[in-house]
C-alpha cells in the first residue's frame, strides 16, 4: 500500500487523479480502492477505468485533429507483416526485422498511433557509440564480433507497447510440494510489447524506463524516427500481461514462500491498459539481434545460438539421486581399503535406505514437467542510465530496478477474506521435526528408560535392535515425509488486524481427515488384521522390558 501524501501533487500522465480535488490517488491493496493522497477520497477499480477511457477519447480526437498537418506513410514487410509509419521523405527501403523488403502504403490514419509517448533522450550517433563499447567490452563473444560489422544499420524505433498499471491476483505455490495460496499486489511501470515479430526477451532486458518524461503523443516526436504498430490481438495481449505480471512478481513472491521453485499464475483483469510508443535502437540481421534503449541507453543483446536443459520427470530424478548417492559411499568405502563383500553389502542396504528418501522427496513435485527445453541467453550492459551533462552522455553506476509493490497474502477464514502473514521454516518447527523423528527411532529406549528409573547402568540398548533395524532405514523418510508436508502444507498463519497486529490463527483439523483415521485404527483392531496388532504389541513391550533390564539369567 502507498503511503499517504502530505502535499496536493498534480501527479503523472498515467497516474490516476481523485474526482473530487484532482490529486492523485493511489492504490490500497488491503481495501481494493484507489485512495486520494491529499483529501483522503476513494476511487474505485471501474471508475478509475472509466477516467483513463475518458482520457483516452480526448487524447484520440487531438492526435486525429493534428494528423492532417503532417505527412506520413506507411510500410508493410512482404516477410514478417511488421508495419512501419515514417515521414514522407524517408527512405525505406528493408525491414529492420527480418530484412524483407517493405512496400509503401497509402497515407496514414491515425487508429493505430499510441496516446501517450517516451521520447527519444539519444541521438543515433550516441546509441551506435554504445553498443560499440558494449561489442569492445564483450568481443570474446560471437555476437560482439558480427554487431561491431553492422553498426551504421541500427535504426531508431517508437515501438508499440501497452502500459499497464492496476491492481493484479496471483495464484502462488511451491513447485516442490505445498498448498496453493492467493495474494493481491499491485504493478506501476510494466511494459507490454506488442509486436509478434520482435523478441519479448531481448526488450524486456533492456528495461525500465523512466517514467519522468511520459508526454501526450504529438506527431512532432516521430520526425527523424520510424514507430511501428502493434500487430498482436486482444487474447495474446491479456495473456503477455498475466506472463510479464507473474515474472515480474517471482523474485518476492520467491522471498515470501523461501524457495526458488515457486510458481506464480497472475490474473490482472483489473489493470488499467494505455497505449504507449516506447524509443529503441534495434538492429536484426542473420540471427543476430541487439537492442539500445532510447532514453537509457541500456544494451540487450540476443545470443546467436539456443541453449537448452533437459528436464527429469520426478521419478528419474529420484533413481539419478539415489545411484549418485550409493556410489558416492561405494567409492569413499574403496578408497579407504574396504572389502568387495563389505562394499556391496553396505551400498546395497543404503540404496534400499535412499530409493525410500528419494522418492518421498521427489513425489512431493507439483509440477510433472519434463523433456528438452530451448532458450536464448539474454546479455545486458552494466551500469545505470545515460544522463546528459551540458553536451556529454554520462553513464551512471546505480542500476535502475523497476518497482515491485509486496503482494499481499489473503484467506478465507470464518467466512471472511482474511489478510494473513504465512512462515514456513521456523527454527522452532525445523527443531520439533527433528525431535520427533529421533523420538520415533529411540523410543523403546526412552520408555525403558522410565521403567527402570532412569538406571542408564542397566540400561540394554542392544535389547531394541529389532526395532532399530526397521525404524532407522525409515526415519529419513519420515524426516522428509512429514516434516516437509507439516511445514509446507500447514504454515503458520497470522492474521494482520487494522493497525498491523499479527495473531497466530490455527485452523481447526478437517474432521474427514480425523475421522478416516479413526477408521483406519478401527480396523487394525478387528480380526484378522487384530491379531498382527497384538503381535506387535507384544514384540514391542518385550524390546522394552529386554532393553531396560536386560536379559533375564
Amino acid at each position: 500500500m502507498y503511503e499517504k501524501r502530505n502535499e496536493k501533487k498534480t501527479g503523472k500522465l498515467y497516474d490516476i487523479h481523485c474526482p473530487s480535488c484532482g490529486a492523485p490517488a493511489y492504490y490500497d491493496i488491503r481495501k481494493r480502492m484507489y485512495k486520494c493522497s491529499y483529501c483522503g477520497n476513494n476511487v474505485g477499480i471501474d471508475a478509475a477505468k472509466n477516467q483513463k477511457k475518458g482520457f483516452r477519447e480526448i487524447s484520440h480526437k487531438k492526435i486525429q485533429k493534428s494528423l492532417k498537418d503532417f505527412e506520413l506513410q506507411k510500410a508493410v514487410c512482404t516477410g514478417c507483416g511488421a508495419e512501419i509509419i515514417f515521414d514522407k521523405g524517408d527512405a525505406v527501403a528493408n525491414c529492420a526485422f527480418c530484412g524483407r523488403s517493405l512496400v509503401r502504403k497509402g497515407f496514414l490514419n491515425a487508429e493505430n498511433i499510441p496516446e501517450l509517448i517516451v521520447p527519444f533522450s539519444i541521438t543515433d550517433d550516441e546509441a551506435k557509440k554504445i553498443l560499440n563499447d558494449w561489442c569492445t567490452e564483450n568481443k570474446h563473444k560471437k555476437e560482439a564480433k558480427a554487431i561491431r560489422g553492422k553498426l551504421s544499420d541500427i535504426k531508431g524505433f517508437y515501438l508499440p507497447y501497452e502500459l499497464v498499471k492496476g491492481p493484479v491476483k496471483c495464484s502462488v505455490f511451491r513447485i516442490d510440494g505445498g498448498s496453493v495460496y492467493d495474494c493481491e499486489g499491485f504493478i506501476d511501470e510494466v511494459f507490454v510489447n506488442c509486436s509478434e515479430q520482435l523478441d519479448n526477451q531481448l526488450l524486456d532486458a533492456m528495461e525500465p524506463y523512466n517514467l519522468e518524461a511520459l508526454a501526450e503523443f504529438d506527431f512532432s516526436y516521430v520526425a527523424g524516427h520510424q514507430v511501428k504498430t502493434g500487430d498482436i490481438d486482444g487474447d495474446e495481449l491479456v495473456r503477455r500481461i498475466d506472463i510479464e505480471v507473474a515474472e515480474d512478481y517471482k523474485p518476492v513472491i520467491r522471498r515470501m514462500l523461501e524457495t526458488k521453485a515457486a510458481g506464480v499464475r497472475a490474473y490482472a483483469d483489473d489493470v488499467l491498459r494505455m497505449p504507449v510508443l516506447l524509443p529503441v535502437y534495434y538492429i536484426s540481421f542473420d540471427g543476430y539481434m541487439a537492442a539500445v534503449n532510447g532514453q537509457t541507453g541500456k544494451v540487450s543483446v540476443r545470443a546467436y545460438k539456443e541453449s537448452k536443459y533437459l528436464i527429469l520427470p520426478w521419478w528419474l530424478k529420484a533413481i539419478f539421486a539415489t545411484i549418485a548417492g550409493t556410489a558416492g559411499v561405494a567409492l569413499g568405502m574403496f578408497l579407504f581399503g574396504a572389502g568387495r563383500d563389505l562394499i556391496l553389502g553396505a551400498s546395497g542396504c543404503l540404496a534400499l535406505v535412499l530409493v525410500f528418501v528419494f522418492f518421498t522427496a521427489y513425489s512431493q513435485q507439483k509440477e510433472d514437467t519434463y523433456g528438452l527445453e530451448y532458450y536464448r541467453k539474454i546479455f545486458t550492459s552494466k551500469g545505470g542510465a545515460y544522463i546528459r551533462k551540458g553536451d556529454e552522455l554520462v553513464l551512471t553506476e546505480e542500476e535502475r530496478i523497476k518497482p515491485v509493490t509486496k503482494p499481499i497474502f489473503f484467506m478465507d477464514i470464518n467466512g471472511r477474506k482474511e489478510e494473513v502473514e504465512l512462515r514456513f521454516t521456523t527454527v522452532f518447527r525445523v527443531i520439533r521435526a527433528l525431535v520427533i523423528t529421533l523420538g520415533i527411532v529411540f523410543l523403546p529406549v526412552i520408555i525403558a528408560l522410565f521403567i527402570n528409573g532412569f538406571n542408564f547402568t542397566q540400561l540394554n540398548p542392544g535389547g531394541s535392535a529389532v526395532w532399530f533395524c526397521i525404524v532407522v532405514p525409515l526415519a529419513p523418510v519420515f524426516l522428509i515425509k512429514y516434516g516437509r508436508m507439516d511445514i509446507y502444507d500447514r504454515p503458520w498463519i497470522y492474521i494482520i488486524g487494522e493497525e498491523g497486529k499479527k495473531k497466530r490463527y490455527k485452523p481447526r483439523k478437517d474432521s474427514k481427515e480425523v475421522r478416516d483415521t479413526l477408521e483406519f485404527l478401527k480396523e487394525w483392531l478387528k480380526p484378522p488384521l487384530l491379531w498382527g496388532t497384538l503381535i506387535f504389541i507384544f514384540l514391542f513391550c518385550s524390546m522394552v522390558y529386554l532393553t531396560a533390564f536386560g536379559w533375564v539369567e
